[in-house]
């Protein structure tokens, strides 16, 4: 019997699996220890491959065990380490460095190794787990060796890997500058804010969510630039840090998101699913539970266009993760948490013509449907939205000006942006999991978002009126501290508790009637 290591991914960690196997006297092949169809269909190309490449397969009993064996076993990438371990079994290759190393990879036929989803916290496991080696497809050898003191091995073909643990032709450990690949392209962006013509009442709401990592609604009529908006607030958000970036492509490697040969990602994700995405799609589940698109999105944008077309269901499952920053999939066996800290970016039409409150054209929806289109969109869903930010059409002499005036490019916004980010860096240092104040509790919105007499009598009219909240007066007050964060100013004047109030449109009594 031989004894060997693979791993297996739940959440975004992964688990190390021992690899049994055992070659008695009788028939037929086993795996035991839960494995799912892709596992038991391995012996098929487990076989296949040691035949086509000169080895022996053997004609009696083999017993595979995969333990934990109360944990299920799930996808292809345990055929290298089983193919090995029938191999060791038969004294057909070395098994001294079995106990110091951990192998994955699914196998073709002819003995070609298929990447594998998961490599990264893969990686992460075994070095915490004092593992000396590890064995990975080569596409996903860059991916896992930017985790360092653990020799990562790429290897593209089954003899490969045979050769190395016969010391016949050892492999060479991947190299890769961790810090390097991480900061090499993280400041270039193809589109910018400089590309957007007017709109500078809109430009100044994305610097304040971004500055504070709020969540924004934009509505507006059709053409009005809601979408190009948008997608440039990756360029002004403030940079991954090398924490974050781990997090992230841990994420997307579990998901078999990221690109052959990747490392990295070095710039925030931005995530625009159609508004035809299943609630599941969504927030992650499913049989063998995967990540949604909110924690693709993780550590950069969900940018959610046509609001009102997304199911109900839909919108109301991204309530609780949105509050809590994370999403719990629970199963009758499992229950796995993935990170779900997003900013979340809306746009929505203001009636079904589009043209609801536009300055030319006239809308021409029947009485009552206004209110309608906005009412699929529930209030707690848009009391979690910071800011509602009206677009208005762009001038024809603004656009058709060769000279894009008052345009501000990303770089400098980003500028900004990151010395407000710095300063609640430094307001939050000693709160764990805390980091901008678009995530403070009521708690600390009572210590830091204290308002002068002037301040609590505007925010008191405003409320009346309005007829706000709680929560949307918790998202003034956080508005109004990213605001004076922007002005380095210590104190929430009451010019920023104004700018805040104005950024609550779809609270207005008077919207859609």
């Amino acid at each position: 019997m031989v004894k060997l290591f693979a791993s297996a991914v739940y959440g975004v960690d992964a688990i190390t699996i021992t690899t049994e196997v055992d070659v008695l006297d009788g028939l037929k092949f086993f795996i035991v220890g839960l494995p799912d169809n892709a596992v038991k269909e391995s012996q098929h190309r487990v076989e296949s491959a040691i035949k086509n490449n000169g080895y022996r397969f053997p004609r009696i009993k083999v017993v595979v065990n995969l333990s934990p064996a109360d944990i299920k076993k799930t996808g292809s990438a345990f055929d290298l380490p089983i193919a090995l371990g029938i191999l060791g079994a038969t004294e057909q290759v070395s098994t001294s460095h079995f106990d110091k190393c951990v192998i994955m990879g699914e196998l073709s036929l002819d003995g070609s190794i298929l990447p594998i989803k998961g490599a990264l916290p893969i990686a992460i496991q075994s070095r915490k787990e004092g593992f000396e080696s590890l064995f990975v497809p080569i596409q996903n050898a860059k991916e896992a060796a930017m985790v360092n003191q653990i020799n990562v091995y790429g290897v593209s073909h089954i003899n490969e890997i045979i050769d190395h643990l016969n010391e016949k032709k050892l492999l060479a450990p991947i190299i890769v500058n961790t810090r390097e690949e991480f900061f090499y392209s993280q400041n270039d962006f193809d589109i910018d804010f400089s590309d957007v013509k007017g709109q500078q009442n809109i430009k100044r709401a994305l610097e304040i969510a971004a500055a504070g990592g709020h969540n924004v609604i934009l509505i507006g009529p059709p053409g009005a630039g809601k979408t190009m908006l948008a997608k440039r607030l990756s360029s002004i958000l403030p940079p991954l840090t090398l924490m974050e970036a781990l997090e992230t492509t841990k994420i997307h490697s579990v998901a078999g998101k990221l690109p052959e040969n990747a490392t990295l990602i070095n710039k925030r994700p931005f995530r625009s699913p159609h508004h035809t995405v299943s609630d599941v799609a969504l927030v992650g589940g499913g049989g063998t539970p995967q990540p949604g698109e909110i924690s693709l999105a993780h550590n950069g944008v969900l940018f959610l266009d046509e609001l009102p077309e997304f199911k109900r269901t839909v919108l109301e499952v991204m309530r609780q993760p949105m509050e809590e920053r994370r999403v719990t999939i629970s199963r009758a066996k499992m229950s796995i948490d993935y990170p779900a800290s997003f900013m979340l970016v809306a746009s929505m039409n203001p009636c079904p013509c589009g043209f609801f409150n536009h300055p030319e054209k006239e809308c021409t929806c029947p009485p009552g449907s206004v209110q309608k289109y906005l009412n699929k969109i529930s209030g707690p869903l848009l009391d979690r939205i910071d800011l509602h930010v009206e677009v208005t059409p762009v001038s024809f002499s603004e656009l058709s000006s060769k000279v894009n005036i008052n345009s501000e490019r990303s770089e400098d916004i980003r500028n900004r942006v990151i010395i407000a980010r710095e300063i609640q860096a430094k307001r939050f240092e000693e709160k764990q999991g805390i980091y901008s104040n678009a995530q403070m509790d009521s708690k600390l919105l009572q210590q830091i978002c204290t308002l002068q007499s002037s301040g609590a009598n505007l925010l008191k009219v405003a409320m009346e009126k309005l007829n706000l909240s709680a929560r949307a007066y918790d998202r003034i007050l956080k508005v109004s501290r990213t605001i004076a964060d922007l002005a380095n100013s210590d104190e929430i004047k009451t010019e920023h508790l104004a700018e805040a109030i104005q950024y609550r449109s779809l609270d207005k009594g008077n919207w859609g009637i």
